[in-house]
Formats: C-alpha cells, sequence, structure tokens
C-alpha cells in the first residue's frame, strides 16, 4: 500500500461550540476546511472524531476533574453541542465516530474502523492542541500509527502550550507539518 492509501485525515473535536472556544476561529476554521478538501481530493477517507455522551452523561465520573466540571454544561446544550462547525460538516461519505474521553480512541471504535479501512497513517488537526491531539497522538504512537500532525490546524486557548507541543514533544513521535508544506 502507499501512503496514501492507507491514510485518514482526522478532525477532531470539531463541534462549534468548542471552536467558538480558540483565538482567531474564523481563520483556523478555514485552514481545516482547506486540508479536508485536500484529502478529499487525494481520495484520503476523512474522520470526524467529536465528543459526546448520552443523555444525563452517565460516562462522566465524578473522579474525572475535567469532564465532571463540565457536566452541567454539557446537559444545558442538549444534543447541539454535539454538531460539527458548519465549515467543516461531515459528508455522507466521512466516518463520524463519537469518543467518551479525551483521546480519540478512548471510548470509541476509532481502532476499530481503521484496522477495518487498513489505516496505517493518521494526520491530526483538532481542538485543543493539549487536549484531543497530544492524547491521540500518544495512544496512536502506542498502537504504532504513522502520525502526521498538522500544526497550524490544531489550535489551543493557550498559544504558549500550542508552540511547545507542535515545536518540542510532538516533533518525537510525528511529523510536524504547516498546511501549506503538506499540500
Amino acid at each position: 500500500m502507499n501512503q496514501i492509501s492507507n491514510t485518514a485525515l482526522l478532525v477532531m473535536d470539531m463541534q462549534t461550540p468548542i471552536v467558538k472556544m480558540v483565538p482567531e476561529s474564523e481563520q483556523f476554521i478555514k485552514k481545516v476546511a482547506q486540508a479536508i478538501a485536500i484529502a478529499r481530493e487525494r481520495k484520503i477517507p476523512v474522520f470526524f472524531i467529536r465528543v459526546g455522551f448520552r443523555a444525563g452523561s452517565p460516562e462522566i465520573s465524578p473522579n474525572n476533574k475535567g469532564f465532571s466540571a463540565s457536566k452541567e454544561r454539557f446537559a444545558g446544550m442538549g444534543t447541539q453541542w454535539m454538531e460539527f462547525h458548519p465549515e467543516v460538516a461531515a459528508l455522507a461519505e466521512d466516518i463520524t465516530i463519537t469518543k467518551r474521553r479525551v483521546s480519540a480512541f478512548t471510548g470509541s471504535d476509532l481502532e476499530v474502523v481503521l484496522r477495518g479501512q487498513e489505516i496505517q497513517h493518521i494526520i491530526l488537526t483538532g481542538i485543543a492542541t493539549s487536549g484531543v491531539v497530544l492524547s491521540t497522538l500518544r495512544e496512536a504512537a502506542d498502537k504504532d500509527y504513522q502520525i502526521t500532525v498538522l500544526s497550524d490546524c490544531c489550535a489551543d486557548r493557550d498559544e504558549e502550550v500550542h508552540r511547545v507541543l507542535t515545536t518540542k514533544v510532538f516533533p518525537g513521535q510525528a511529523d510536524v507539518l504547516t498546511l501549506k508544506e503538506w499540500k
């Protein structure tokens, strides 16, 4: 298999309420939309990963500091908070995965679907660099996937954290490219 045929683009946590939390979200979302368009043009499958819970969020333990602090906020938004930003919405042929934790692998069927599609190389985009991107990258590396991170298609509320991760941490386990370098 060549690199294209065993590659998938992961678009992670691009739900509208999450996108609104990052600085310069309009510019950021346009870059992610470009990455999606390039992937589709190259016939690279696009996987849309979202965080989501059942009604009442029974998956959220009070021991989980991050999710338990937001549990009531999730409940107050109903299912609308799980909708992808309209500029990066999934098409019928795309694969949508719902995860229950920070990593795209945890509490989801992502690995089963990747294996079913014979995907060995994943390209990561998403919000937040210090959340879903970091957690997914670490778990994917442990599972022996080849990994590319599109640094300008990842965002974090803290620009310094984003910079340190993409320039100092991620290169130890992934190729880190800008969208322009990937084109």
